[in-house]
């Protein structure tokens, strides 16, 4: 099998190059080759969003991508963050504090098993991002989070407290929300 040199920033460090197989998916690149284990592999076909990390586009604006159908090469060269990385650490690695999200979503008990939450999380972060970009009117909300998570499968059926969470932290986050006119 041939090999490639990848090379990217992953959760503000930089790693690479490092020579793997062409046909290794980001997924086994995070977990095999950096240990970082937080992202699941669900259904492995890229529907349950499980697998899903941040990446940083070419604008500095956040998206979801999907990591169990996309093969290491597609991130070359790409900033991305994991679960891993939404967490303020110290230089030696320890939690400082969780971000918005993770917070809110231990606050509403929003996971069960936990096996999705990470894909959650992260496109939860890309939402709030967007929505720092393009706030929405308040009535929207719902609408908005529907379309940003609606994919995501959770087994353990969470989505409600998932949703509330998200919804908990745009109404709580000045310049998520349109001014009333």
């Amino acid at each position: 099998m041939a090999k490639i040199p990848v090379s990217m920033i992953v959760n503000g460090d930089k790693v690479g190059p490092i020579e793997v197989d062409e046909y290794t998916s980001m997924l086994d690149f995070l977990q095999e080759y950096l240990n970082l284990t937080g992202t699941k592999l669900g259904c492995g076909i890229g529907v349950c969003r499980a697998c899903t990390i941040v990446v940083e586009g070419d604008d500095g604006s956040l998206a979801p991508v999907r990591t169990c159908t996309n093969n290491v090469g597609r991130f070359n060269g790409a900033t991305v963050t994991t679960v891993e990385g939404q967490a303020e650490t110290d230089s030696e690695g320890e939690i400082l504090s969780l971000s918005p999200i993770q917070q809110a979503f231990l606050r509403n008990f929003s996971f069960q098993c936990g096996w999705c939450t990470s894909g959650f999380v992260n496109a939860a972060t890309a939402l709030l991002d967007r929505l720092k970009r393009e706030p929405v009117a308040a009535n929207e909300v719902e609408d908005v989070i529907d379309k940003a998570l609606g994919e995501h499968i959770c087994r353990c059926t969470g989505y409600v407290r998932y949703f509330r969470a998200v919804r908990e932290v745009i109404e709580s986050t000045p310049g998520l929300l349109k001014e009333k006119e």
